[in-house]
């Protein structure tokens, strides 16, 4: 009864664990590029109680006797399943058709790389205009290094091709490349790859290198789409089922825990 106790209780804890993750997720159902997640269980070591069963004649049975010990958190997987797009009148607004990611440099100087393509021009140090997400990371170009325009170029002014190249109309009012590439990169095992905030992902051993798309011949090449963003992938209906399943087992572990009490209770009173 002991043993039912500690088998209900890790039973609970890993619900619950499973419930934050579905809340996480419905939280940001409306963030630009979030990833939902979803929790995988495995079942904790089997304690042996006899490693040879008889029968009612004393016939020896092929099994043992083993009984589990309960469950936990596995992992959490991410799904990166292409979000829907939506129209934004932001001119530096990309959603990206494909599996690949955009690279950032954040302020610690290691590089990330996001499905959120809301971004915006800054100043730059020199004085030109740099591409930089919402929190004022650098997007990178194809190169690795931050996008800066000098202020020759007017940024209301600038296009995106599909394959990421800025342009800037001529004296025509034709649009041309400058000369500068936003960059997109894809990983062999993008579930490998450690989540760093809401819509912020770092390589790991786990991922694989990041494979730039604009060097690399092996890879689906992914698209730019200028004006538009790419919503979160969270399926509302999905999650709430999956919270209904949750809160149900959480009530049985619940049960569990409660019925043995129950029986403990029986047994110390046998001695009264």
């Amino acid at each position: 009864m002991v043993r039912s106790l500690w088998t209900g209780a890790t039973g609970m804890i890993a619900q619950q664990t499973s419930l934050d993750n579905i809340a996480n997720n419905l939280a940001n159902v409306n963030t630009t590029g979030f990833k939902s997640q979803s929790v995988e269980f495995k079942n904790l070591l089997y304690q042996t109680l006899q490693t040879k069963t008889t029968s009612a004649n004393g016939d020896t049975k092929p099994g043992s006797a083993q009984v589990g010990l309960g469950t936990r958190v596995s992992s959490l997987n991410t799904s990166f399943s292409q979000g829907s797009f939506f129209a934004s009148e932001n001119p530096t607004a990309f959603a990206i058709s494909g599996t690949g990611f955009f690279g950032v440099k954040a302020s610690d100087g290691q590089t990330y790389y996001t499905r959120n393509g809301n971004f915006g021009w800054t100043l730059a140090s020199n004085g030109g205009n740099m591409l930089a997400t919402s929190d004022g990371y650098p997007v990178l170009d194809t190169s690795g290094n931050p996008i800066i325009l000098d202020s020759r170029y007017t940024t209301s002014r600038i296009t995106v091709t599909g394959d990421g190249n800025i342009c800037y109309p001529d004296d025509k009012n034709n649009p041309q490349p400058i000369g500068r590439k936003i960059g997109l990169w894809q990983f062999n095992n993008p579930n490998g790859l450690s989540r760093e905030g809401d819509t912020l992902f770092k390589e790991t051993a786990a991922s694989g290198r990041a494979i730039n798309e604009s060097s690399s011949t092996n890879v689906k090449k992914s698209t730019v789409n200028q004006g538009y963003l790419e919503g979160s992938n969270v399926q509302v209906a999905d999650e709430m089922v999956n919270m209904i399943t949750t809160q149900r087992a959480y009530e049985l572990n619940s049960k569990v825990i409660t019925t043995s009490d129950t029986m403990l209770e029986e047994a110390n009173n046998l001695r009264r």
